[in-house]
């Protein structure tokens, strides 16, 4: 019998590229057509909505819904426009993911009034208007992206103490106001 060994999945930081925005609109107005009134809200979140920021090449889009839960009000839509579904975390927020056929872009499906929805608007809002925030999570990135991982959520769990300090000093000056 083997030990199954897995092979390191690599981890690519590309430079800003000022054409993610307009990749972002494209999804969105592919996703606000199918859904119309169904998505409460659109945002492009994530390292490629932070200018000047190194990202791994793919748009984040947060799409808000009444329910995440509730696939059926939503999902066949999405589908429809070329996003497919990969992921379903009831345990996290009842986040859903879907990840674009065309395109490269992860659709993150939450509730009206979600917690983690405000704190990814916070943290990308934060990272555009911070340059000292905004290179310090770069430079945490392509650290850990150096590293061996097994899977692209490790890496991203590894960036988790360095999030939750930035969004600390966010929410304090938010709260300060």
């Amino acid at each position: 019998m083997h030990d199954q060994v897995s092979e390191p999945v690599p981890i690519i930081l590309a430079a800003y590229d000022a054409q993610w925005p307009a990749v972002y609109r494209a999804c969105a107005t592919r996703i606000a057509g199918a859904l119309g009134t169904k998505a409460i809200r659109l945002e492009h979140v994530g390292s490629t909505a932070v200018p000047e920021l190194a990202a791994k090449p793919v748009i984040d889009i947060a799409l808000v819904v009444i329910d995440s839960a509730d696939e059926p009000a939503y999902a066949p839509d999405l589908e429809r426009v070329g996003f497919g579904f990969v992921v379903r975390e009831p345990a996290w927020y009842e986040h859903r993911l879907f990840r674009g056929v065309d395109a490269a872009s992860n659709v993150h499906v939450f509730s009206s009034g979600c917690e983690e929805f405000m704190r990814m608007l916070l943290l990308r809002d934060w990272l555009r208007t911070h340059e000292v925030e905004r290179r310090l999570y770069e430079d945490t990135k392509r650290e850990l992206a150096g590293r061996r991982w097994t899977s692209v959520d490790e890496y991203a769990k590894a960036k988790s103490r360095v999030v939750r300090s930035i969004l600390a000093r966010a929410q304090a000056a938010q709260n300060a106001v």
